[in-house]
């Protein structure tokens, strides 16, 4: 069954590169961001791995925990791992899962139930769909999931920028809008009335009356 926006990520127990977790007491009181890989030593994946390593702090600022996923064994990735540090200059400092069986993927919707149950023999084509990052609430709820093609980075600027968007329109009662930026107005959602928006936030600009703009709380 496909995973959407507000259903529960599944549980799962798994080995990686810092131990075995079971990953909703893994993720704890705070928010995590799972983003998988199709196998390991792909050119476009070490790159990604190397760039969320130096952008630790920034996730970390926002009580999120970051965590990786390859449909390979946790062997393999004590290799990879140098590599990344090699190409890009950041050492993994986060955990990555080994699943060999296909296990989590599966679970996650991002292989067939029919792929079978190793990764041996498997290529990185036949993963290809192993693209999906995964933003989780401290509700062990779904927030937000994109899937990127294996020739395209992806933009953990923008997946950082959706995350701050995600924990603020939790917090206040806006929504941001087309390319907001940290800091920019923001949008009063339709339930809060015209009334009650001006009690909290002050007088907004309304270009159409269901179209509030207020200043970020």
């Amino acid at each position: 069954m496909a995973l959407r926006i507000n259903d529960i990520a599944p549980d799962f127990s798994a080995t990686t590169t810092e131990g075995t977790i079971q990953f909703h007491d893994w993720i704890g009181d705070g928010y995590a961001l799972l983003f998988s890989h199709p196998k390991d030593f792909t050119p476009v994946c070490t790159t990604e791995l190397g760039t969320v390593a130096g952008m630790k702090d920034d996730f970390a600022a926002r009580n999120t925990k970051l965590i990786g996923i390859s449909v390979d064994g946790v062997d393999d990735h004590a290799g990879w791992a140098a590599d990344i540090e090699t190409a890009t200059g950041n050492a993994l400092n986060y955990p990555l899962i080994g699943d060999p069986t296909l296990e989590i993927v599966k679970a996650y919707d991002m292989l067939p139930a029919d792929a079978g149950e190793s990764s041996d023999g498997r290529t990185a084509g036949d993963n290809a769909t192993a693209r999906t990052v995964f933003i989780i609430g401290p509700d062990k709820k779904i927030k937000a999931n994109l899937t990127y093609p294996m020739t395209t980075g992806r933009n953990f600027d923008e997946i950082l920028r959706l995350l701050v968007s995600i924990q603020l329109t939790a917090a206040e009662q806006v929504a941001t809008p087309a390319n907001w930026n940290p800091g920019d107005d923001v949008i009063v959602v339709p339930s809060v009335s015209d009334e009650d928006a001006r009690a909290k936030h002050g007088e907004f600009s309304a270009p159409v009356p269901y179209l509030r703009y207020v200043k970020q709380p």
